[in-house]
């Protein structure tokens, strides 16, 4: 790489760089989320850096942020992860114009690619309970695994959620756990009846024989005393889903989508369930409305004569 090349480079990622330090710093962002931005900017960067013309973001035009995302839709990406590069671009001129005092911001007037309205899967009612049985609570860590399931579908919590669910947060008798969420934001999530025994018989009997020098207050261990991980639950679900016959791909977010949408057909008002999911925006949880509509239609063309 020439000097000049070696220049451009560093004047494109030295503002990344103060970018994601803003996210973790400022406004708490999960690792995930400012890992995504960071691919993202970066991807648009090299993109810049390739054309050879532009000196630095300040340079950059609005066309230029255009002609990218041309580019990457005829590189074969899909809408929504367009949309994700196109959201992480505007927020970042977001930042450079605020902190560099900039008059004009190119990103201003970005139309975002419309995402493909894909309703989320969900399980029955009857497969929920197919895989809660399908646990053996004589198995070895069967009492965890169970207390895992019950939870997830009981409270809807994400699966890092409930990897960095803390004992001294539950209270069992209460029936309640605090749960911080993305943008480090608390909540208090309602338990039910069952999840409250399972996590019960679970810290009574299981826990305290993971328990090491190591072990943190994690309520949910490894068999080496470590908080367990979120490939490890997805591995359990997938385990557990096909003992109990179940085809479709079961992992923590399908039963969070269950929760949602079972809450949602039974009554729950859409404010309530956006609380329990700890969602930002309400229209994020409106999601689950057309979902309930899909599987009216379902119900419709199954049981009437003139469907």
């Amino acid at each position: 790489m020439s000097e000049s090349e070696n220049n451009k480079g560093n004047a494109l990622q030295g503002p990344i760089d103060e970018f994601l330090m803003y996210l973790a710093t400022e406004r708490g962002l999960s690792d995930s989320y400012q890992i995504l931005i960071q691919r993202s900017l970066e991807i648009f960067a090299r993109w810049i850096q390739s054309l050879g013309s532009l000196r630095d973001w300040e340079s950059i035009e609005a066309r230029n942020i255009t002609e990218f995302l041309i580019c990457r839709k005829k590189a074969g990406l899909q809408a929504a992860s367009i949309r994700i590069e196109a959201v992480a671009i505007r927020i970042f001129f977001r930042f450079l114009v605020g902190r560099k005092g900039w008059k004009i911001n190119p990103a201003e007037n970005l139309a975002l690619p419309r995402a493909d309205k894909r309703l989320p899967r969900i399980l029955h009612e009857k497969e929920v309970r197919r895989l809660i049985e399908s646990v053996e609570t004589t198995d070895p860590l069967g009492r965890r695994d169970r207390a895992i399931i019950e939870l997830l579908y009981s409270s809807g919590l994400r699966v890092s959620e409930l990897c960095d669910a803390r004992l001294e947060n539950v209270d069992l008798e209460a029936q309640f756990i605090r749960i911080t969420g993305k943008g480090s934001k608390t909540r208090l999530v309602p338990l039910g009846k069952p999840a409250c025994k399972a996590i019960k018989s679970y810290l009574d009997t299981e826990r305290p024989t993971l328990v090491s020098k190591k072990t943190g207050g994690e309520i949910f261990l490894s068999v080496r005393g470590k908080k367990l991980t979120t490939p490890r639950i997805r591995q359990l679900l997938n385990q557990y889903a096909s003992r109990a016959g179940i085809e479709s791909h079961v992992h923590p977010h399908l039963l969070r989508h269950s929760f949602a949408t079972h809450l949602l057909g039974g009554g729950a008002d859409l404010r309530v369930i956006q609380e329990l999911l700890g969602h930002a925006d309400i229209s994020t949880t409106q999601i689950y409305t057309h979902i309930e509509k899909s599987a009216l239609h379902g119900v419709l063309k199954k049981f009437h004569p003139r469907a």
